[in-house]
C-alpha cells in the first residue's frame, strides 16, 4: 500500500505515465482507496493527507515487461534515473515521493 495525498492525481500518474490499469476504486470511483495493476504487480493507493510516509517499492518485470517500460518512459517523458541498490535499477518517484525501483538487468 502506498499512501498518497490525492488518490485521483496518483491514479493519473500510475495509469497515464506508468501504464498501470485501474483494477478497482472504492465508492464507485469516488473513494479514497483504489488498486492499480501492471502485469503481476498490484499496488493499492490510499489517500491519507496526514500520512507523511514515503515508500520504496521494488517491482520486478519480465524481460519483455522491462523493455516495454523503458520504451514507455521515453515515449511519455517519465522522469526516471538509473540508480544502484545492490544491482542496477531504474528509479521512478511518484508525485507523493514514493520510490519505485525496477531491476534493470542489462
Amino acid at each position: 500500500m502506498l499512501f498518497v495525498a490525492d488518490v485521483n492525481r496518483a491514479l493519473r500518474f500510475y495509469i497515464d505515465m506508468l501504464g498501470f490499469e485501474k483494477r478497482w476504486h472504492e465508492g464507485d470511483g469516488a473513494g479514497k482507496v483504489c488498486q492499480v495493476n501492471r502485469a503481476e504487480c498490484e499496488i493499492i493507493l490510499c489517500e491519507d493527507a496526514t500520512r507523511r510516509d514515503k515508500a520504496r517499492l521494488f517491482v520486478e518485470l519480465t524481460g519483455d515487461g522491462l523493455s516495454a517500460l523503458r520504451r514507455e518512459i521515453v515515449e511519455r517523458s517519465v522522469p526516471s534515473e538509473k540508480s544502484w541498490w545492490g544491482y542496477d535499477v531504474i528509479k521512478i518517484v511518484d508525485p507523493d515521493g514514493n520510490e519505485l525501483l525496477f531491476p534493470s538487468a542489462e
